[in-house]
């Protein structure tokens, strides 16, 4: 009677198990997903050149919403080479004659954004008039003593990682001492550092540093923001070698976000505009989701994440977001527009279009590529 009592239990353990046990759906059906999304893009936006008309303000089409996207495309082409992608990239280049929002002077991160994508082309085709501009905004940072241009953590993403593209380009440590010496303002002195190393999240800036706090008493951490930071250490740890003076608090820093947001992420895969208060626009939010995924399959992949612990946190969001966040025609739901906390753009839900939907386009190609690698 006990042994067969015994049995029942450990087959109802194991069917409980296997339901709630998720795995990664094949490569193919990834593939497929990000195809859909981006042709539903290039289809809509067919002429790169234009620019985006949001809220009746026009604004050139190299800003850095476009830019992300570009990343998430050429993230795209690395794993699928279909040649309508590398053309619409540089077509885009082209008509921008490869520089930047305001010239190539300009210390303003989100302007610098494009920079990653020219790198990425220049690294298939070597043709030095597609990383002219963008040396000429690298030597203006890594030649100047300020340090204090990323006054809020998105910029981390937009900016750092062409200056360890550049890095590995020319060879030159110079660019990877100066981006260390601005992540390092950020993250240690700007509002008395905007990482808290004891939570492992960052403040989105100065401005929501403590005694700012979320409806429930907990510290303000922004899903997206985050993200932009996580998918920066990714780019960057990517274009560093393992022997650069600051790899290793690279990684460090990746690894300590990567345990907090293991513990944030919601019971249906998503995480929540608000890391740490679930009632604050409370939600399913794709773009920070993505931008998680991006990162934890990456570190899986390199072997700084345990394949055992963070795959099933890779795959219960990566199949949130085909189940829930892709519409059949390609568009992406749950995407939060623009803005910088989790009061900004809501409502989000399945239906609304957020103000720019490049962005959030990029983040899921993104996630999708290293997912397709695992």
């Amino acid at each position: 009677m006990k042994k067969n009592l015994f049995i029942s239990l450990f087959l109802l353990f194991g069917l409980t198990y296997n339901l709630s046990a998720q795995t990664l759906p094949t490569a193919e059906r990834t593939l497929k997903a990000m195809i859909l999304v981006n042709n539903h893009f290039m289809e809509k936006y067919a002429d790169c050149t234009q620019p985006s008309n949001v809220g009746g303000v026009k604004r050139p089409s190299n800003i850095w919403t476009r830019s992300v996207y570009y990343e998430g495309l050429m993230a795209l082409y690395n794993i699928h080479h279909d040649k309508h992608y590398y053309d619409y990239a540089v077509q885009w280049g082209d008509f921008h004659k490869w520089g930047f929002n305001k010239g190539s002077m300009t210390r303003n991160a989100d302007n610098q954004c494009a920079a990653q994508t020219y790198c990425d082309i220049y690294s298939i085709y070597k043709d030095t008039v597609k990383i002219h501009e963008t040396m000429t905004c690298a030597n203006m940072l890594a030649n100047s003593p300020k340090v204090d241009d990323w006054t809020w953590i998105d910029a981390i993403q937009m900016a750092m990682p062409f200056l360890a593209k550049v890095g590995t380009i020319t060879g030159n440590k110079k660019y990877y001492d100066k981006m260390w010496e601005m992540y390092s303002w950020t993250r240690n002195t700007l509002g008395r550092g905007l990482f808290n190393k004891e939570e492992g999240l960052w403040w989105r800036d100065k401005d929501f540093v403590p005694p700012y706090k979320e409806p429930n008493g907990e510290n303000c951490y922004w899903s997206r923001g985050n993200g932009w930071v996580y998918a920066a250490l990714v780019r960057v740890m990517d274009n560093t070698p393992k022997t650069e003076q600051h790899r290793k608090d690279y990684e460090a820093d990746f690894i300590s976000m990567s345990k907090a947001l293991k513990t944030c992420q919601r019971k249906d895969g998503f995480w929540n505009c608000s890391l740490h208060d679930s009632t604050h626009f409370g939600g399913k939010e794709t773009s920070g989701t993505s931008l998680f995924v991006y990162g934890m399959a990456w570190g899986i992949r390199k072997g700084l994440l345990s394949r055992k612990e963070y795959l099933p946190v890779v795959a219960k969001a990566w199949n949130a977001i085909l189940k829930d966040a892709i519409h059949p025609n390609g568009v992406i739901g749950y995407i939060q527009g623009t803005g910088k906390e989790p009061k900004d753009s809501q409502p989000v839900t399945y239906d609304k279009i957020p103000d720019f939907e490049d962005f959030g386009t990029g983040c899921l190609l993104l996630a999708g590529s290293e997912v397709y690698k695992l």
